[in-house]
């Protein structure tokens, strides 16, 4: 269901940063879907990448990492550890999740960087997410997806200032 200018779930700060950045974006509400194999059941009719981020930290715990990639391919975690070239990785807990990002388990998103003021998190693109126009993730909550084209995504994460790089992740 597209919903334009409906926004009335989820992290509402998500909403104002992206209307201070003159950012576009298409709002859809779904029923939850912690998991994007769940999100796709009501992404079939949206015309973007829809994206699968997990969030990592490092064997020390000292630093985290947003890993994004198209919801279709599958990472190895050995495999993404030798790409990143970060050492040993494990999916960080809830409570790291909420301290940096103050997202939950299911809600992962790139959007959740607004909450990273210090810009702790580094994150991991795919490079062959520049190959899509419009890509989605959810507001911070798994009860919707929003939709922006990849180029504004680009300024956002700019805008936000934590350090990302693209890499070939399958």
């Amino acid at each position: 269901m597209k919903s334009e200018g409906k926004t009335n779930k989820g992290d509402l700060a998500v909403y104002d940063c992206l209307g201070k950045l003159n950012i576009e974006f298409d709002y859809y509400e779904h029923p939850p879907a912690p998991t994007a194999e769940i999100a796709s059941l009501y992404w079939k009719d949206i015309d973007a990448a829809h994206c699968k981020n997990l969030f990592f930290r490092n064997h020390k715990g000292n630093q985290h990492y947003l890993v994004i990639f198209h919801y279709q391919q599958t990472i190895a975690i050995r495999d993404l550890e030798q790409r990143l070239k970060q050492g040993k990785l494990t999916f960080a807990s809830p409570e790291r999740m909420w301290r940096y990002l103050q997202i939950k388990p299911g809600s992962v998103s790139p959007f959740g960087l607004i909450h990273d003021p210090e810009n702790h998190v580094i994150v991991f693109l795919d490079k062959n997410l520049q190959n899509y126009d419009r890509i989605s993730f959810h507001p911070n909550h798994n009860e919707a997806s929003l939709v922006i084209k990849f180029p504004d995504f680009l300024r956002f994460l700019n805008e936000i200032g934590n350090n990302y790089s693209f890499l070939q992740l399958y």
